[in-house]
């Protein structure tokens, strides 16, 4: 398997890995999108997610993948059913671009979506990290899927804030051989659950006797503020000109 190099600070090599996928095996999310490798269906989920809370994605995505199975069933829908349809979630654009990707994937790719980095990239929307876990998600490529999550545990682990290319450098290298899948989810529930932006669970941490933060005494500034791909909290959304803009566009479809 690869690690970071020894100059990068706390180092994920076997025992951690070993510890962090055991804590996961026994700890996971049950969600949804777990449950399948159909890339569409892990492109909706991702796409929802995105500023999104799990809470407010969970009774949306299957019934949106009841009406639109496929990229073929999307494309053909008038964009205007998309957005109705997303309302709710937020960010009403990621409902366009959706419609936009399952045009161009049907038009481009004979339905179904890329299964390489460089193709996904170029459909609308999606970016580096959506790419990244398509490719881990539905495929169980070896690829570091980086979001403000796995950014947050890298920095605490380097214990130093990453630049934009060392962080996803760190993803890449910290993923063991053939665990693609169950290490990106692990280590996106560890951001989720343990090793949150305020008040981490360090003491019921699978992996805090690795940790270069922890190993400081959590001292400030938490490196994770300001490291690249670590974003603030998430709005509350009821009440926001979000859910206010989300009521417009309801009225209008």
């Amino acid at each position: 398997m690869s690690s970071w190099p020894e100059e990068s600070g706390s180092v994920p090599g076997e025992v951690r890995s070993e510890r962090l996928l055991a804590w996961f095996s026994e700890r996971r999310r049950d969600l949804p999108w777990r449950r399948t490798r159909d890339p569409w269906r892990v492109l909706v989920s991702e796409l929802m997610l995105q500023q999104t809370q799990v809470a407010r994605v969970l009774p949306r995505y299957e019934a949106f993948l009841d009406r639109w199975p496929t990229p073929s069933a999307c494309a053909a829908t008038p964009v205007a059913e998309i957005i109705s349809a997303w309302t709710g979630l937020g960010y009403n654009r990621r409902a366009v671009n959706l419609h936009r990707c399952a045009t161009v994937v049907v038009a481009e790719h004979d339905g179904s979506l890329p299964d390489d980095l460089a193709g996904l990239l170029a459909l609308p929307g999606v970016g580096p990290y959506t790419a990244r876990a398509v490719l881990s998600f539905s495929h169980e490529r070896d690829v570091g899927v980086l979001d403000t999550n796995a950014a947050r545990v890298l920095a605490r682990w380097a214990g130093r804030a990453l630049g934009r290319a060392e962080a996803q450098d760190a993803a890449d290298l910290a993923v063991p051989e053939g665990e693609g899948w169950a290490w990106n989810q692990a280590m996106l529930d560890l951001g989720a659950t343990l090793c949150r932006p305020r008040r981490p669970a360090c003491e019921i941490c699978p992996v805090a006797g690795d940790c270069a933060w922890r190993a400081a005494g959590n001292a400030t500034p938490d490196p994770a503020i300001g490291s690249a791909g670590v974003s603030g909290g998430q709005a509350r959304f009821d009440g926001s000109d979000r859910q206010g803009r989300g009521r417009q566009v309801k009225a209008l479809c």
